[in-house]
């Protein structure tokens, strides 16, 4: 029964080593090693509760192969899907890391794609804290699928302010982006890109249908932006497949969050899954931005076959 009441103060109670260890008139060290036991006997279970099942050894070995603060990936039976239901698990997983780990205080922005709308959808409690647009609005979505929407339920929930952009993601050029940018409801939004403590970000490929920006251009500025080396996209910032920012000139024809202020936000959750994107979700894993990944079963041997073959550089 001691060891019983030692572990509800510890797991339940919360209490320190230290507490219980005064409280009992023994030494910390034997509470910490009476813990140890409660565990190994079986009288102490800890377990996770996630939406989906995630695979904890493989989940570990992409963390520890790229460099990663956490990794998520979704267990092998669960990752055989179809899009909309891997979306769909994906963002329940990335819904309950932010949970997690936001904090009041925090500055929370997201990106559009529709697995951060899968994950909006999913969040059911966040600390108070505003919630800022990352980029603009691709054309031709559904109010329901904008990243506007998005920010505007994420922060209903997180009862915080919401900065959204009301413009479009890829504008016609320079000048037209300046003028949008210096418009005071975008401005607000961009003056919080340096507040940003946390970002939700969904990694595209140069590709049709894999990229919103991609989509969103005409053939020839695709082509002529792929000849670049462009492999990979985030927020409308571009990636080659060493994980290098391209510089092509869309910087300045996009309403988005620059790319330096992108790397500054502490912790970068991205979400890549579907193999088509593997080596896109390589390049930008390369890139140092992303501390946390969200990703499928399949994905996740792809990307240790490319690890394997092109280790980091140290």
């Amino acid at each position: 029964m001691t060891a019983a009441s030692i572990a509800h103060r510890f797991f339940v109670a919360g209490r320190s080593k230290l507490e219980i260890a005064e409280e009992f008139g023994i030494s910390r060290f034997k509470v910490a090693r009476i813990l140890t036991s409660a565990q190994e006997s079986g009288l102490i279970k800890i377990s996770f509760e996630l939406p989906f099942p995630v695979d904890v050894e493989q989940s570990e070995r992409l963390r520890t192969a790229y460099g990663l603060r956490r990794a998520l990936v979704l267990s092998r039976a669960h990752s055989k899907a179809e899009r909309p239901d891997l979306r769909r698990r994906v963002g329940a997983l990335a819904a309950q890391l932010l949970s997690e780990i936001t904090v009041p205080g925090d500055v929370i922005g997201l990106s559009w794609a529709r697995s951060v709308n899968a994950m909006a959808e999913a969040v059911r409690s966040l600390p108070k804290c505003p919630i800022v647009q990352l980029c603009g609005v691709q054309a031709g979505m559904d109010m329901r699928d904008r990243s506007v929407e998005t920010v505007g339920r994420v922060a209903a929930v997180a009862g915080g302010e919401s900065y959204p952009i009301y413009g479009p993601l890829v504008l016609p050029d320079r000048r037209t982006t300046e003028i949008l940018r210096n418009q005071p409801g975008i401005a607000e939004t961009f003056e919080q890109f340096h507040h940003l403590t946390k970002a939700v970000v969904s990694i595209g490929a140069w590709q049709e249908n894999e990229s919103t920006v991609y989509d969103s251009l005409s053939p020839a500025e695709r082509e002529s932006i792929r000849e670049r080396g462009a492999t990979a996209e985030i927020a409308a910032r571009l990636f080659d497949a060493d994980g290098n920012e391209l510089s092509t000139g869309l910087a300045h024809h996009v309403l988005a969050i620059p790319h330096e202020q992108l790397r500054a936000v502490p912790e970068v959750i991205a979400v890549g899954y579907t193999t088509p994107k593997a080596r896109a979700i390589d390049a930008v894993l390369r890139s140092g931005i992303v501390t946390s990944l969200i990703t499928d079963f399949d994905v996740s041997e792809l990307l240790l076959q490319l690890i394997s073959h092109r280790p980091l550089r140290t």
